[in-house]
């Protein structure tokens, strides 16, 4: 899947995402903080394959040094064309609130929403870019109190055998 524009906006937008990744993660130790440590570690994903006709999928991500895995349900609303990303932490139990939005033209994904950062409501941002047969990028970004983006997470996505 080199040709961006081929790629699906709609439905099955998110069956690229289908196997087993090894995950590289970078996070930011401290963000909203003006910290500018970031900590580096493992993960790997397994997307499980797709559901409603390319209007869903569910994959799992585990953190081994972490000592904790996720779970994402993509839904696709076809009446709005968007997506909701749906994540819950094993360590807390509970659904984030759902971040969504869409692919656009150039096949790069924006998903907008709010997320609880240390007790507080922060506007957040998911960008899917960089999508190959292969790679995958994911980033996570909090608005700051001036309304900048600061990222605070990347995972790049290798596909593995």
């Amino acid at each position: 899947m080199t040709d961006a524009d081929a790629r699906p906006r709609g439905a099955g937008a998110f069956d690229f995402l289908i196997g087993t990744w090894s995950v590289a993660n970078r996070r930011l130790s401290s963000p909203l903080s003006g910290s500018t440590e970031w900590d580096e570690f493992p993960a790997t994903a397994v997307c499980r394959g797709t559901l409603f006709e390319g209007g869903a999928n569910l994959d799992e991500i585990v953190f081994p040094t972490k000592g904790f895995a996720g779970l994402t349900l993509r839904l696709y609303d076809p009446e709005r064309d968007e997506w909701s990303l749906n994540w819950v932490s094993s360590s807390t139990g509970r659904l984030s609130p759902p971040i969504v939005g869409r692919f656009g033209t150039d096949g790069t994904g924006e998903f907008n929403g709010e997320e609880i950062h240390e007790g507080a409501t922060v506007a957040c941002r998911f960008i899917w870019s960089r999508i190959t047969e292969d790679t995958a990028r994911w980033e996570q970004a909090f608005a700051t109190a001036d309304g900048d983006w600061e990222t605070n997470w990347y995972m790049d996505f290798s596909r593995t055998a």
